[in-house]
């Protein structure tokens, strides 16, 4: 829709979405003294299944944007750590012994490095509460239905200078608002961003299937659980005192067949192929939920962030960028989002100034993409190492992670940090990705480098590098981007790359041991 006459605007900044990222751009740029207003398309409590795990680089975030308040009231659990679980073996990493510098004589003193996981409907509801509480935010109730264009003749391209929306959800009447300024937060299936950005595009890896268990001790307590079955990841962690969140992973949203050659049911599934891998304490709580069926499924979406080139708009949280939900990074990287989008718009008095607004964009496009497209990566990578595969390499991939991260030192205190939004660094994620593909190679290649087993390091080698480099490209991140080279074809002369690789694997492999 256009409007061939800009009227005065009602408000400086109009947010379409009020989940973890919009409620909180709502409520601090309120606070700086910016109109503000917010709709939802549904201001009833949320009920999801993913957005519950909120990693230390996170908090520090939310801590930062004076919005700690969230967190209290809702029954949130501490997070110390993960707990992995692979084929009868277990490993537990906590974000504080991995990341305490040993010789800082001080390390005692040093904070204490916490996630928070909760019920997402309940945080979202605090964030909410705490944006109706500012007197210069206006929450409303409603559907967006496009974006609103000045089409004045000489405005090329045409500036977003509101939006057209449906007031309620059951309403048919359409009202229009004006900004300055339109930052779409609505979400993983944003209808602004098919308008203003039809050509982004993202994909479906799997599907999670969540369940509810109640009575439950985690084998690690206050940690949060990844199990690698044959199949996928499973994950459990808490998200009251008294219940703990399990998400199945299903590769494709599809499940396999039975011995008759029909397509399992999701009950039969879970009791047949996931249930008998689940560790043994959590065994008796997991077939129990799954006995009751009440099973809750949603796609998971993977979609490199691009910037949106529309004069007064703005992409943020889920409909800008997504990633493989695995890590629980999306609520850090939505937050430092925000932290970033309001310190920019400090600089801009005048919302209207266009020049300004696309200066201080690119920077915030610069600036997020540190910790962006390490979280992005890292979830996207361990995704594809971790889910079940028939393939020898990527079960070999799957071994060396764990292995890697039980040396200790820096092979496991830079990976904790940067899982929980804390080290922004891609070129270190990159560094430590293919070091663990070099553990793997020279853990194949021992005692004796065989032809065979030469055979097997440079596919384990190749495996890894297919996995990684297309999300190096996606990203656009590391000198890696500029190889114009994206996967590596199987068989593709690895005799005369092996002789160079067969060198580095075993200087890299003696210098981690």
């Amino acid at each position: 829709m256009t409007d061939t006459q800009i009227p005065r605007n009602e408000h400086d900044v109009i947010i379409v979405g009020a989940g973890v990222a919009g409620a909180a751009l709502a409520t601090v740029l309120a606070r700086d003294g910016r109109r503000v207003l917010a709709i939802e398309r549904d201001l009833r409590e949320p009920d999801r299944i993913v957005g519950e795990l909120l990693q230390p680089g996170g908090c520090a975030k939310l801590r930062d944007l004076g919005l700690e308040a969230a967190l209290e009231g809702i029954d949130a659990q501490q997070v110390f750590g993960y707990g992995l679980f692979l084929e009868g073996r277990r490993s537990c990493i906590e974000y504080n012994e991995a990341c305490r510098e040993p010789k800082n004589a001080k390390a005692a003193e040093q904070p204490l490095l916490l996630g928070r996981s909760f019920h997402n409907g309940r945080f979202v509801r605090r964030l909410r509460e705490l944006a109706q509480a500012e007197p210069n935010c206006e929450l409303v109730e409603g559907v967006v239905t496009e974006l609103l264009f000045d089409a004045r003749p000489g405005q090329r391209p045409p500036r977003v200078v509101g939006v057209v929306y449906r007031a309620g959800t059951s309403s048919t009447e359409q009202r229009v608002a004006y900004a300055a300024l339109t930052i779409a937060c609505d979400g993983c299936a944003s209808r602004l961003r098919k308008q203003a950005l039809p050509s982004a595009q993202h994909q479906v890896p799997s599907n999670f299937v969540g369940l509810i268990l109640t009575e439950c001790s985690l084998p690690f307590p206050g940690h949060g659980h990844v199990v690698l079955t044959d199949r996928a990841p499973v994950l459990f962690y808490p998200i009251s005192s008294s219940e703990v969140r399990c998400l199945v992973d299903v590769p494709g949203g599809k499940l396999p067949l039975d011995a008759n050659g029909r397509q399992m049911d999701l009950r039969t599934y879970m009791e047949q192929v996931i249930g008998p891998q689940i560790p043994e304490p959590l065994q008796h709580p997991f077939l129990t939920a799954v006995a009751k069926e009440d099973f809750r499924s949603m796609p998971n979406r993977v979609m490199p962030a691009r910037p949106l080139a529309l004069k007064g708009a703005i992409l943020l949280g889920d409909s800008f960028n997504m990633r493989h939900p695995l890590t629980g990074g999306g609520m850090t990287v939505a937050l430092s989002d925000v932290a970033l989008i309001r310190r920019f718009l400090r600089l801009i008095p005048d919302l209207h100034d266009d020049e300004a607004l696309r200066f201080h964009l690119e920077l915030f496009y610069r600036n997020r993409r540190p910790l962006s497209a390490t979280i992005n990566i890292l979830a996207n990578a361990l995704y594809g190492i971790l889910c079940g595969s028939p393939e020898r390499a990527r079960k070999d991939m799957r071994h060396a992670f764990l292995d890697y991260l039980q040396l200790g030192g820096r092979c496991a205190a830079d990976p904790i940090r940067m899982l929980g939004g804390l080290e922004p660094s891609p070129s270190l994620l990159v560094a430590h990705f293919f070091a663990v593909a070099v553990f793997g190679c020279g853990r194949v290649l021992l005692p004796v480098p065989t032809p065979a087993r030469l055979a097997k390091a440079w596919d384990l080698f190749c495996t890894a590098f297919n996995i990684a480099k297309p999300l190096i490209d996606g990203e656009g991140v590391t000198p890696l981007a500029y190889i114009p080279v994206s996967r590596i074809p199987a068989g593709s002369g690895w005799l005369i790359c092996t002789v160079f690789v067969t060198l580095a694997i075993f200087i890299g492999y003696t210098w981690i041991r």
